[in-house]
C-alpha cells in the first residue's frame, strides 16, 4: 500500500533540562476556568462542570518563534494559560489520583480569533474557527511534575513589556486534578494529551509587531512576536 501524501510531522514539545521531546497526540482547552476572565467577556460563571473544546495538533506553536497575524480575523486575542502534559493513561479516574497521571507543566497561549468566537456564539453554533487554527496554541518548553508543583504561583502576561494579566494559578474554578478526572470521564487519556486550564481576566487584542510573554513562577516563559498577515 502506497500513501498518497507525506504524514504530517508529529508535533512535538522540548523538555526543560533534557534532550527529550514530548510528542503532542491531542489538545484539549478548558473555558471560562477563572470567574474574573468570564466576568469580563459578559460570560456566566458555570460552575456545574468544566467547558472544553479541543484544538488539532497543527495548531501547536512552539515559544520563542515569529507567527504571522491569523488569517480571519481582525479582533486576535491572547490568552496567557497553565498547560498540562498528561504522562500515563487515564479513564475515569478520582481527582485524588489525578496528579499521578502528569508527566508536566508549561506555559502556553491559547490565541482566539476572538470576532469569530463571538459570532459563532451569538448563532449558538461550534467556537472552532474562532479557536483552532495554525498558531494557535502557543507552548514553552515542558517542566517535569517533579520540579512543579501548581499552587498559588503568579500567571502574568505581558503585551510589548506591558502587565497585561495578572492572576493565580489558585483562582481556577476548576482544579487541575478536577479537569483531569472530568475530562477522564469523557476520553481515555493518554501519553501525548495536553490540557489547557483556562485563562485569568485581562485579555486583549493582538497587532502586527506584537511581543507577548507569558510567565508562572517556576515554569520556562512562553514568548510570541506577532508578524503582518499574510
Amino acid at each position: 500500500m502506497t500513501l498518497l501524501f507525506d504524514l504530517p510531522v508529529q508535533p512535538v514539545v522540548p523538555v526543560a533540562g533534557s534532550e527529550a521531546l514530548y510528542p503532542v497526540r491531542r489538545i484539549f482547552c478548558v473555558g471560562r476556568n477563572y470567574a474574573a476572565h468570564a466576568l469580563e467577556l459578559g460570560n456566566a460563571v458555570d460552575r456545574e462542570a468544566p467547558i472544553w473544546f479541543t484544538k488539532a495538533p497543527a495548531a501547536l506553536c512552539r515559544s520563542g518563534g515569529t507567527i504571522p497575524y491569523p488569517p480571519g480575523t481582525s479582533n486576535c486575542h491572547y490568552e496567557m494559560e497553565l498547560v498540562v502534559a498528561i504522562g500515563a493513561p487515564a479513564f475515569r479516574i478520582d481527582a485524588a489520583t489525578a496528579f499521578d497521571v502528569v508527566f508536566g507543566y508549561a506555559c502556553g497561549l491559547d490565541m482566539t480569533r476572538r470576532d469569530l468566537q463571538n459570532a459563532a456564539k451569538a448563532k449558538g453554533y461550534p467556537w472552532d474557527t474562532g479557536k483552532d487554527f495554525e498558531h494557535g496554541a502557543v507552548i514553552g518548553e515542558l517542566t517535569p511534575a517533579a520540579a512543579f508543583t501548581p499552587r498559588d504561583q503568579p500567571i502574568r502576561m505581558s503585551q510589548n513589556d506591558a502587565l497585561k494579566q495578572d492572576a493565580m494559578v489558585s483562582d481556577m474554578i476548576w482544579t487541575i486534578p478536577e479537569l483531569i478526572a472530568d475530562l477522564s470521564r469523557l476520553y481515555h487519556l493518554a501519553p501525548g494529551d495536553l490540557i489547557y486550564t483556562a485563562t485569568p481576566a485581562g485579555v486583549g487584542a493582538i497587532t502586527a509587531g506584537d511581543r507577548l510573554e507569558g510567565t508562572i513562577d517556576g515554569l520556562s516563559p512562553v514568548t510570541l512576536t506577532i508578524g503582518p498577515a499574510e
